[in-house]
């Protein structure tokens, strides 16, 4: 008996063309995770570049039509990308002593999105928004208040401290000389200067990595705080030796696409709304098909407690300034 498949196409939409954009776009294609990808931009002929020379190599990878679209192509997207935004360069947010960093780009930022993200929802409701622009979590928020206010159910996420949890655990792994894949360690809270660094269960090899450091004789604090420095001004030292921060990023927002358009059940901290904190940021979530099903969890210490609420409040404030 003849038997007939279904032929599901997996579309990505992508909104903002620029550095990020096509990181993302790129490290989607070579990975292979959708048959669809439709970039837009204010700028329709940076999109149509972009996707022109994308395809030149898509040839060489898994059959993905990749193009310049605009708004309406978004009806039939599984997942929708926003990546537009002014960048951490531009935006003068790469001094190592300012505390507020990303989110010194939140007031430009803020009102690109309240462009963009009515748009989105004009086409279509449903479909999961993973915002990447910066400041990823209080953007995250903006987006959440129009799509509530809208009656749309379009899940917000956020990229969130996937790619600082990456950086984490390759400088841990750089101490002990192994495959950064062999450290289980998190950062959780804000992408940015107020991030938590979880070394109450950073592990290595089943042992509590900080067991190791005491009886190596190494000094803790400064073992920390050296790692802690190399993670959280590791876009600063990208951007000044390329001008933008985008290949990182760009593999990770992939392998959350990824996770996402196979229903995996992929457990990284990644940013969604916490109602306990009021705000999104990070915390551990299992990814599924519609964003984030379920948030995992987590044993804190007391100081990573604080550290926690601290970074939420330092959100809060930024989008109390808004106002």
């Amino acid at each position: 008996m003849k038997t007939h498949s279904i032929n599901v196409t997996m579309k990505v939409g992508i909104i903002g063309a620029g550095f990020v954009g096509a990181a993302c776009a790129k490290a989607m294609l070579l990975r292979g995770i959708c048959q669809e990808i439709v970039l837009i931009d204010k700028k329709r002929e940076l999109a149509q570049g972009l996707s022109l020379d994308l395809s030149h190599g898509a040839v060489l990878c898994q059959a993905t039509h990749i193009y310049a679209g605009d708004y309406s192509d978004l009806a039939d997207a599984n997942i929708v990308i926003i990546t537009a935004g002014i960048n951490e360069k531009a935006g003068k947010a790469i001094d190592r002593k300012d505390v507020q960093g990303r989110l010194r780009l939140l007031p430009q930022n803020y009102v690109i999105y309240q462009d963009i993200v009515p748009k989105i929802l004009q086409k279509t409701t449903t479909a999961p928004i993973l915002v990447v622009t910066d400041p990823p979590d209080p953007l995250a928020d903006i987006a959440r208040e129009i799509v509530l206010s809208s009656g749309a159910s379009n899940q917000i996420i956020s990229s969130g401290t996937f790619l600082d949890t990456v950086r984490f655990q390759i400088q841990i792994a750089k101490e002990f000389n192994c495959h950064p894949s062999s450290i289980d360690a998190m950062v959780i809270g804000e992408h940015g200067t107020s991030q938590v660094y979880v070394w109450s269960s950073a592990r290595i090899g089943g042992e509590l990595i900080l067991d190791i450091v005491e009886r190596n004789g190494w000094d803790k604090t400064d073992f920390k705080s050296n790692i802690e420095k190399r993670v959280k001004y590791a876009n600063i030292e990208i951007i000044e030796g390329t001008g933008a921060s985008q290949h990182g990023i760009g593999i990770v927002v992939s392998r959350i696409v990824e996770a996402m358009l196979r229903n995996e059940g992929l457990v990284v901290p990644i940013g969604i709304f916490q109602p306990a904190y009021g705000v999104t940021l990070s915390l551990p979530a299992i990814i599924n098909q519609e964003g984030v099903s379920e948030v995992i969890a987590l044993t804190l210490s007391d100081s990573e407690r604080a550290a926690l609420e601290s970074s939420a409040s330092l959100i809060r404030s930024a989008l109390e300034s808004l106002n």
